[in-house]
């Protein structure tokens, strides 16, 4: 999970699979809260699961941010890549 397509296609499949939300509109503009209804619950539950595909130590604050898909795919990057 080192290419921003292959976190791209992890986080699709968190969402589908955590928060029942369909592949195909997690796309990189898609934005958390407005288009996909995502919360900060959401956002606590996602960071416990990115933490456990990644054994980084994911922070709220990595991703306090994130706007969009997009922002995650970068945050998730950099966090794996440092």
């Amino acid at each position: 999970m080192n290419n921003r397509d292959n976190i791209l296609q992890v986080i699709k499949q968190i969402m589908l699979e955590m928060f029942e939300i369909e592949e195909e509109l997690v796309t990189l503009d898609a934005r958390l809260s407005e288009d996909l209804d995502f919360d900060s619950i959401d956002a606590v539950d996602m960071t416990v699961k990115l933490k456990e595909i990644t054994g980084k130590a994911v922070k709220a604050e990595d991703f306090k941010n994130a706007r969009t898909i997009n922002d995650v795919v970068e945050a998730v990057y950099l966090l794996v890549n440092d």
